[in-house]
């Protein structure tokens, strides 16, 4: 697979955005970005579920309107939420940094709809805030429906979308912190109760300058990725929906993109 991206990439541009598909077995949709400027793509435009790469939002309200040292508790709603979670109960108190690192490095739905609850008072008044943002930030074609990234009608984004938020969020340093950890364990403030995790992405600490910052999957959106690597001054970034091959594809990309930005062709 090496060898044949390698030959596809003689014939790529530094942007090649207007030419034909380097990597038409990789996802659904993907785009590539070096030092923010988008390289490679394939349906960047086209409308999927983003899966767990929706907390990729819930992460930058949290930032930008949250304190890392603010106390959130954990509702009722936060514990009977489904898919990935650490368990929490209802009425656990939490600092909001720990609760921000369980949803993006373990991508607790738990800890994600407390951040929700917290921001907001509630999932529906957070999501008005998901999309608000979403607005602001150009994200014509994504529309949300809930924080965690459940399949659900009307919940979709695309990877030019995606990548206008994730752009954003990396502008945090915290964030990127959090996200290249391996695992990581929160306690309650109480000190009762402590829940330790690891890292849903397979690239950190395997693959040299991996960052973060997301991974996702669900029935319907496939198999989804937000990688970030930085080697040097130079910045990758690849977002995939519905991806196939997702590890090692992401490892070829990632290599090809560092590769074309020492010489560009």
């Amino acid at each position: 697979m090496r060898y044949l991206f390698g030959l596809l990439l003689l014939c790529q541009t530094a942007l090649a955005l207007a030419q034909p598909d380097p990597f038409p077995k990789v996802a659904a949709s993907y785009l590539v970005e070096i030092n923010g400027v988008p390289v490679w793509e394939r349906q960047s435009n086209r409308r999927l579920p983003p899966a767990s790469l929706t907390k990729l939002m819930t992460a930058l309200l949290t930032v930008e309107h949250g304190q890392p040292q603010a106390i959130a508790t954990v509702s009722l709603a936060a514990t009977q939420e489904s898919g990935t979670r650490l368990g929490l109960k209802a009425g656990e108190k939490f600092h909001v940094k720990d609760l921000l690192a369980a949803a993006l490095i373990a991508s607790a739905n738990d800890a994600c709809l407390a951040l929700a609850d917290y921001i907001a008072g509630s999932q529906t008044r957070f999501v008005q805030l998901m999309n608000r943002r979403a607005e602001k930030l150009g994200m014509l074609n994504t529309h949300f429906v809930n924080a965690c990234g459940h399949d659900a009608d009307n919940h979709y984004s695309t990877t030019h979308d995606l990548a206008l938020l994730a752009n954003e969020l990396i502008k945090h340093p915290p964030i990127t912190e959090l996200t290249a950890k391996t695992g990581a364990r929160i306690s309650t403030l109480d000190g009762a109760r402590s829940y330790p995790f690891a890292s849903k992405n397979a690239l950190i600490g395997h693959y040299p300058g991996a960052l973060g910052l997301k991974t996702g999957y669900t029935p319907r959106a496939g198999k989804c990725l937000a990688a970030y690597a930085k080697r040097g001054a130079t910045q990758v970034l690849l977002v995939m929906l519905h991806g196939y091959e997702r590890w090692w594809d992401a490892v070829d990309i990632l290599d090809l993109a560092f590769d074309h930005a020492r010489h560009p062709a």
